[in-house]
């Protein structure tokens, strides 16, 4: 039995992810991590076993999977304190993604896979793609010689509402909005790596610039990066009223100027060019700056 034996030098990383299930199952997990990295074609369990040699125990290795789903928070726990934390003694702050990514799936009866708008249509230009959109949460890190990546930390499968019907009571979830799984992943970041003590940023695209997600961060002393319509509602800063001089009621929240994204993007005055990395090649990019409510 694959358990019976002890891990190759090369799966010493992976097992201490893998402790979290039994002593029988963690050795199968933490090869079919091996398995995951050496993997090639299609992402799927069946490509892991292939790759890590476990073709004769795939039984025991979809249980093993199964298994480690159920703690895929205590996985990703290990994750953070023995990867990730030492990664981070030097960093000024600690800089959060969060994203959207679709799936592709085959076949008509693939639990929890849906329709879904297509971000990246490609050459067919397909606007719908069929099968799983995850929510992911990612630690942005600067690699010595690819720059900026992603590592990812956690993610949550996010199912329509009108797909739970075709799930079984018994597995069904709870339906839960792609704002409010990201909600749920950065308390989970505060969680475990709050304790850090280093800012915390989030970037994320135009589709989590709303309130149900800006309130909760903000909430949790996170800053967000994000997008803005051209025409979203933007003001310019309260006054700052001494202690002594506030009347009664509430502090105004917003200013009485209005700010016009296009007006400002029109003008000349105020533009800063610096060099960045987009895509893996250094472009040069002006940008500006102001203060909003």
């Amino acid at each position: 039995m694959t358990s019976s034996h002890p891990l190759p030098v090369p799966c010493q990383w992976f097992s201490r992810l893998a402790c979290v299930l039994d002593r029988r199952s963690a050795p199968r997990l933490a090869l079919l991590f091996l398995g995951a990295v050496l993997a090639r074609g299609r992402r799927t369990v069946t490509s892991w076993i292939r790759a890590a040699g476990l073709s004769g125990q795939y039984q025991s290795c979809y249980l093993a999977v199964a298994a480690a789903g159920k703690k895929a928070e205590t996985i990703a726990a290990y994750l953070v304190t023995v990867v990730v934390k030492p990664l981070l003694s030097g960093a000024g702050r600690l800089t959060l993604a969060i994203d959207d990514t679709p799936t592709r799936r085959y076949g008509p009866h693939v639990q929890g896979a849906g329709v879904h708008h297509n971000p990246t249509p490609g050459s067919a230009g397909a606007p719908y793609v069929y099968g799983h959109v995850f929510v992911v949460l990612g630690l942005l890190a600067i690699h010595p010689a690819w720059g900026v990546i992603a590592l990812p930390l956690l993610a949550r499968l996010y199912i329509r509402e009108v797909d739970l019907p075709g799930i079984a009571p018994k597995h069904r979830p709870e339906f839960r909005t792609k704002l409010e799984l990201a909600v749920g992943l950065l308390r989970w970041a505060k969680t475990w790596l709050g304790a850090l003590g280093k800012p915390m940023w989030v970037v994320a695209d135009g589709a989590y610039a709303k309130k149900e997600f800006l309130k909760p961060a903000i909430a949790l002393g996170m800053t967000v990066v994000s997008r803005l319509r051209c025409d979203a509602a933007l003001w310019s800063l309260p006054p700052v009223i001494p202690p002594d001089q506030k009347g009664p009621g509430r502090p105004r929240t917003y200013g009485t100027e209005r700010i016009s994204l296009a007006k400002r993007g029109g003008q000349r005055r105020g533009w800063t060019t610096e060099a960045f990395t987009l895509y893996g090649e250094r472009v040069t990019k002006r940008y500006k700056t102001f203060l909003a409510t």
